[in-house]
């Protein structure tokens, strides 16, 4: 299987973050890993730029982006958990969460036009 996208990664990430609980990006990380299949070696693989991880860096950046939308929220350095929108996202059973959902949160939207 091959490394998924950061758009693949968004609704399992919301998911594991459902229990409600405080979660590490490592912990993020290592759910997705397995929930994946994404093997030993595929860990390693290095983004273009070979300054990080490819997969770590999809984690990364999804949970990145379901943070500007309000889904999720930082509760210190590398810490997060879900907030009430993302639980009513969840709670309206999506098939998918990509960057097409996401655009319907002005802070999402907002977050694009400045940096995109």
């Amino acid at each position: 299987m091959s490394i998924p996208d950061y758009q693949s990664i968004m609704l399992p990430l919301m998911k594991f973050a459902g229990d409600q609980k405080e979660h590490e990006i490592v912990e993020f990380i290592e759910h997705l890993a397995q929930k994946f299949s994404v093997t030993p070696e595929e860990r390693k693989e290095l983004t273009p730029s070979g300054t990080d991880f490819l997969f770590d860096r999809r984690v990364r950046r999804a949970r990145l982006y379901l943070g500007k939308a309000g889904l999720l929220e930082s509760t210190k350095r590398g810490f997060f958990e879900i907030t009430q929108r993302g639980l009513q996202v969840l709670a309206s059973n999506p098939s998918k969460i990509d960057d097409k959902l996401l655009e319907q949160f002005p802070e999402f939207k907002e977050f694009l036009a400045e940096n995109f």
